[in-house]
This record gives structure tokens, C-alpha cells and sequence, in this order.
């Protein structure tokens, strides 16, 4: 005999929003000077909304650009995971991450 259950039953628009894992993003921008700039974020369209439009919640050292190109970007289950990532990105020179950027694997295992 199947005994039923009481629980009450979620819409399943409800059941997806609640069962969606959150995702963290590392990214690079590269500015209109050719620099870098490399954070990490939960929402990557909201946050790079917030850089192009220089809000107070936009990173500082974006604010003296005037333009950028997102030209790479990760996913991660955990903030601690992407802010691992984001720590590395930042200690490596300009080239590896060029190398990184392009999908050239051979001169990144060689930097």
C-alpha cells in the first residue's frame, strides 16, 4: 500500500527557482586602454551593467574608462571556488592571461 504524502506540493516554477544552485562567475574586461580587470560575481549581467554605468557599486578602477570588452569568463558552484580563481588570474602576468583569453593552451602550460 503507497500511503500519500501530506507535504504540500510546490508550483513548479517555485520547485525550479528553489533547486537552482547559484552560480559565481570570475571574469576579465578588457578596457578601452588595454588593461585588464578581473572580479568575480554571482550575476555577471547585473554586475557588468553596474561597471558601464559607473554606479557607486561599480569597482573604482573601472570608473576611468571609457569603454570595455568582457573577453572571458568562468563558472563556479562556490564563492570560495571563484575567489580562489580570481586571486590566481590577478598574480599572473599580462601574457599568460592573454594566452588564457585566446584558448592557447600551449603557451599557457608554458608560462
Amino acid at each position: 500500500m503507497v500511503e500519500k504524502s501530506n507535504r504540500l506540493e510546490r508550483p513548479k516554477e517555485v520547485e525550479r527557482l528553489y533547486n537552482k544552485s547559484v552560480q559565481y562567475n570570475v571574469y576579465i574586461l578588457r578596457t578601452s586602454s588595454n588593461t585588464f580587470y578581473i572580479g568575480q560575481t554571482n550575476n555577471l549581467e547585473k554586475r557588468l551593467k553596474e561597471h558601464k554605468n559607473k554606479t557607486t557599486k561599480s569597482a573604482k578602477y573601472m570608473r576611468y574608462f571609457n569603454s570595455y570588452e568582457l573577453v572571458y569568463s568562468e563558472e563556479y558552484p562556490t564563492r570560495i571556488e571563484a575567489m580562489r580563481r580570481e586571486f590566481q588570474l590577478k598574480k599572473w602576468t599580462k601574457v599568460k592571461k592573454e594566452a588564457l583569453i585566446a584558448g592557447n593552451l600551449e603557451l599557457l602550460k608554458k608560462l
